[in-house]
């Protein structure tokens, strides 16, 4: 039988930290959710992997480069490997599907 979850019932964060799941992972490919609850800026990412994130549910500001953005849910984005980038703050129902490639 194959296992079903369900990407809602994830683990809900504290004020200012973050929760990440590892949904899939292999060789080349990694899915993650992400719950944010963030007030003051997050850790300044600069990964190894190519990133496409996606805000499922929630508002969200970070910075991309040097470039502050405004993300509202259904927004999305491609973030190339070795890309800074922060999340600078998010409501408290903040979730993301983060897809990580090598």
């Amino acid at each position: 039988m194959i296992p079903i979850n369900n990407l809602y019932t994830s683990l809900e964060p504290n004020e200012n930290s973050e929760v990440f799941t590892t949904l899939f992972q292999n060789n080349s490919l990694k899915i993650e959710s992400i719950r944010s609850w963030l007030k003051t800026p997050g850790e300044l990412y600069n990964q190894e992997k190519d990133e496409w994130v996606l805000l499922l549910v929630g508002e969200a500001r970070m910075t991309l480069k040097d470039i502050e953005v405004n993300l509202q849910a259904g927004d999305y984005c491609f973030i190339p490997r070795h890309t800074p980038h922060r999340v600078l703050s998010t409501s408290k129902d903040a979730l993301w599907l983060g897809v990580f490639s090598s």
